[in-house]
C-alpha cells in the first residue's frame, strides 16, 4: 500500500472520531438528565471527561498527521438514535439505566475497534505519538466497559433483592 494512501485512510479514521467525540458529547449530556441510578450518573459524568480528553487527543493526532477534513459519524449518530429509542420505550428507571449502559456499551465497542484500527494504521505509517495517544484511549475505553458491565449487574442484582 502507498504510504499516501495510509495516511488518507488514516485521515479519515481520525476525522471520523473527530466528529464521533462531537456525538458522544452531545448524547451524554443528554443522557445524564435520563439516568437515575447514582452509580450510573457517576459513570456518565466520568465518561464525559474522558471523551473531552479524547477530543484533546484527536486534536493532536490530526495535527501530527497534517490536518484532516470534517465529516459526519453515522455510526455514532446511528447509536444515539438507538439510545433515544431504547430510554423513550423503557417503562421503569431500572430498565432505562440498563438501557443506557447497553447503549453506551455499544459506543464504548465502537471507540475500541475505531481507535485500535487507526492506532494499527498510525503506527504502520510512523505516526507514532498517534498511535500513542489512541493506545491509550483504548484502554481507557475498554476500562468504561468494564465498569458499565459491573454497573449493570449492580442494577440487576439489586432488581432482584426488591
Amino acid at each position: 500500500m502507498k504510504t499516501d494512501d495510509l495516511k488518507q485512510l488514516i485521515k479519515d479514521g481520525l476525522s471520523a472520531q473527530k466528529a464521533g467525540s462531537q456525538v458522544a458529547a452531545k448524547a451524554t449530556d443528554e443522557i445524564l438528565n435520563d439516568a437515575t441510578h447514582p452509580e450510573l450518573k457517576a459513570a456518565l459524568k466520568e465518561g464525559n471527561e474522558t471523551s473531552k480528553e479524547w477530543a484533546k487527543r484527536l486534536d493532536r493526532a490530526i495535527e501530527e498527521v497534517g490536518g484532516a477534513n470534517n465529516q459526519d459519524n453515522e455510526i455514532l449518530e446511528a447509536h444515539y438514535q438507538v439510545s433515544k429509542e431504547i430510554r423513550a420505550q423503557a417503562k421503569t428507571d431500572s430498565v432505562r439505566d440498563l438501557g443506557i449502559i447497553a447503549s453506551g456499551q455499544m459506543a464504548l465497542h465502537y471507540w475500541i475497534a475505531s481507535f485500535g484500527t487507526v492506532a494499527s494504521y498510525a503506527a504502520s505509517a510512523g505516526f507514532s505519538q498517534t498511535e500513542k495517544e489512541l493506545k491509550a484511549s483504548v484502554q481507557e475505553a475498554k476500562q468504561a466497559d468494564d465498569k458499565h458491565t459491573d454497573l449493570a449487574q449492580r442494577i440487576l442484582a439489586e432488581e432482584g433483592q426488591e
